[in-house]
């Protein structure tokens, strides 16, 4: 077996470029998303803060 080539070698960057190339384009993320204990919080907190704007707007 072949020993892995380093993370920057040329042949890798360009194999990264192409792969983001062929990407399909997503609009960016609204809100910080994941499982963790601390971002649920955060994620918790901003749909409050979020719905509170959206009672005080209508």
């Amino acid at each position: 077996m072949a020993a892995a080539r380093s993370s920057r070698s040329p042949r890798n960057i360009e194999t990264r470029k192409k792969k983001s190339r062929r990407t399909a384009a997503r609009p960016p993320q609204s809100r910080n998303q994941g499982n963790t204990a601390g971002v649920r919080k955060r994620l918790k907190k901003m749909a409050g803060k979020a719905r509170a704007a959206a009672v005080a707007q209508a």
